[in-house]
């Protein structure tokens, strides 16, 4: 048995340099993709290249900068050629209840989450043919009320609603979009995000009990599903959200 179902595919990932932008590009790499991601930190970025091995490239940029995003697909189309697969996965999100949620941190989060989605995913789509899968990452949020998190949450639900809209969009391309929504991951965001808060381990603890599976869940977990909605083994979904969230928006 050989892992190799997406053999010979150019797959992007944005925020592919930590968590589970990161342990989906070592899996794509694995199943025989040449992966490229795309980040903010170069220091970062170099990190994440000795992970994922000699399949991947990566290139600077923030998603939130439309010339930023056009640097990168202008040197994806010169190196790879086309794109097969498009993982929009780079976003953030700042702990604020109503009432002292501050204008920066509005902009960021909309300006990468939404602005940001929306402007990976429209400029790769020239790049993009019958059979290629756009993946974008949601939230349980996006579907659940979270406490002093209520931008990030409304950014994806917006997320929700492109790929409902865009699958409409893309008929008879053969382009599909679907949304990946993770629950609660061990990953370096959610650390920064709870770090801020100053109850990290109340708020871990909190979550892991809210979880049917009693636990958080691992990027790699993530990284599985990716795998499914990038494959052919999900051809006949498109507009869809999956849940890997241990339960966690669904009981």
């Amino acid at each position: 048995f050989t892992m190799s179902r997406l053999n010979g595919k150019i797959a992007v990932i944005t925020g592919g340099n930590s968590g589970i932008g990161l342990a989906t590009a070592i899996r794509f790499a694995a199943e025989g993709a040449h992966v490229v991601i795309v980040g903010r930190r170069q220091e970062e970025l170099d990190k994440a290249l000795q992970l994922i091995g000699p399949q991947a490239i990566a290139i600077q940029g923030d998603i939130s900068k439309l010339d930023d995003l056009d640097r990168v697909f202008t040197q994806v189309k010169a190196t790879k050629g086309r794109v097969d697969v498009l993982f929009a996965n780079a976003g953030l999100g700042d702990f604020q209840p109503i009432g002292s949620i501050t204008e920066e941190s509005f902009d960021r989060t909309v300006g990468i989450n939404v602005k940001g989605t929306l402007f990976t995913v429209q400029k790769a789509l020239p790049l993009m043919s019958a059979g290629s899968s756009v993946i974008l990452t949601g939230s349980t949020t996006g579907t659940m009320g979270t406490p002093a998190f209520s931008v990030y949450s409304a950014t994806k639900a917006a997320l929700r609603n492109f790929a409902r809209s865009w699958a409409l969009d893309l008929k008879g391309t053969g382009i599909r979009v679907n949304v990946l929504s993770p629950g609660p991951i061990s990953t370096p965001g959610l650390d920064l995000a709870l770090s801020g808060t100053g109850q990290k381990d109340a708020i871990i603890d909190d979550m892991t009990a809210q979880v049917p599976l009693n636990r958080i869940g691992k990027p790699e977990e993530v990284a599985a599903a990716a795998l499914f909605l990038a494959s052919d083994e999900s051809s006949f979904m498109t507009g869809s959200e999956m849940f890997v969230d241990g339960g966690f928006a669904q009981v």
